[in-house]
């Protein structure tokens, strides 16, 4: 299964949508969630754009999400306003009965994208031909359905950001490697955090299919696919050493997507989870610079009025592919569906669900 540019996907709803004023897309939005009662539940990445996720029936990560929907038997309907790689975990993990919906096909993640099928085979070859089966293949759960499914059926697992290091220590007691894929970041964070000397780290250039060592040629312990976050790459060392200039006393909160040397520079780094909670849990007068996705450290803003917060690079956009997701596609699947019509709906076929789901199933049984 090739990797989809979501990019290059025409836009699927009637032009007239687009027309609608705020006031008229408020309305109609609930007035067709009414209608469809609890045959539907709208779930709601914590990257989402404010006037989107206000709809959402509940809040969350890509992988809380796809397990709140698994527990939803009476909804028939999963609007998924995320990315596309999000919406095949929901279906992974939901009942054959239910459909999950993504508002814009076109709402990808150019982090999952950077690994496909293909390219995964490849790397499995170069590896394994110099490493021989000392490998365990783990990946993020940012990632299509198709390498989730590699991965559950080479004996692997999936990973999040929150479960990072005990999911580490759980492979490197099964094999001497780990194949980590597709963000190279978090990959280095965790094995860092975890005491593994950066020469032990290499890198696999899916492109090239070829094995670099930036930090020195140690033991390969854990082979880092070279990804990454288009969002969380723009957080630099540079603008950590400007925000604490430009506001002295900050406390830096950065998300391990960040790259190795930004994160060594912050004061603290989690997963989403960890920094909403972080904040949360924070005296008023706090001062947070955060390096995350900007829709969320605006949404902290303006909830948390009692500390001072803003984004580590005031200059980052918020990620324009979970932007895409907006009141008017989200209109248009709702009104979809009141008219008998399943749109945009994310089918994983049935081979690669079966293996994503080991994978995913690993990870729980051991978190």
């Amino acid at each position: 299964m090739m990797a989809v540019d979501m990019l290059r996907l025409p836009d699927q709803i009637d032009e007239t949508y687009a027309n609608l004023t705020p006031e008229a897309l408020d309305s109609r939005i609930m007035a067709a969630k009414a209608a469809l009662g609890k045959s539907l539940v709208v779930l709601g990445h914590h990257y989402q754009r404010d006037d989107v996720i206000m709809y959402a029936d509940y809040r969350g990560d890509s992988l809380q999400l796809a397990r709140i929907a698994a527990e939803l038997p009476d909804a028939k309907y999963i609007v998924f306003c995320g990315v596309h790689f999000m919406a095949e975990t929901a279906d992974i993990l939901s009942a054959p009965t239910q459909k999950v919906i993504l508002p814009d096909l076109r709402a990808g993640c150019s982090m999952a994208d950077m690994a496909d099928a293909h390219q995964i085979e490849e790397c499995w070859q170069v590896i394994t031909d110099r490493f021989g089966e000392s490998i365990i293949p783990v990946t993020y759960v940012n990632s299509t359905a198709a390498i989730k499914s590699f991965v559950g059926k080479h004996g692997g697992l999936t990973i999040t950001s929150s479960n990072a290091k005990r999911v580490f220590e759980y492979a490197l007691a099964q094999r001497e490697r780990i194949l980590f894929l597709p963000d190279q970041h978090l990959g280095r964070n965790t094995a860092v955090g975890l005491g593994i000397d950066l020469s032990d780290l290499t890198v696999y250039n899916p492109h090239e299919m070829a094995l670099y060592f930036p930090h020195g040629e140690g033991d390969s312990r854990v082979i880092l696919w070279q990804g990454h976050c288009s969002v969380h790459q723009r957080f630099e060392p540079r603008h950590v050493e400007r925000i604490r200039q430009k506001y002295p006393g900050i406390r830096v909160l950065v998300h391990p997507e960040c790259m190795y040397e930004t994160v060594q520079l912050a004061d603290e780094f989690g997963s989403t989870d960890y920094i909403i909670k972080a904040v949360a849990k924070a005296p008023p007068g706090t001062k947070w610079a955060i390096g995350t996705e900007h829709n969320l450290v605006n949404r902290l803003a303006q909830e948390h009025p009692e500390q001072f917060i803003v984004s580590v690079n005031e200059m980052v956009c918020p990620c324009l592919t979970m932007n895409r997701i907006d009141r008017p596609h989200l209109l248009s699947a709702l009104e979809n569906l009141l008219a008998g019509e399943t749109t945009n709906v994310i089918e994983v076929a049935p081979d690669i669900a079966e293996w994503s789901k080991v994978a995913i199933q690993r990870m729980l049984d051991i978190s």
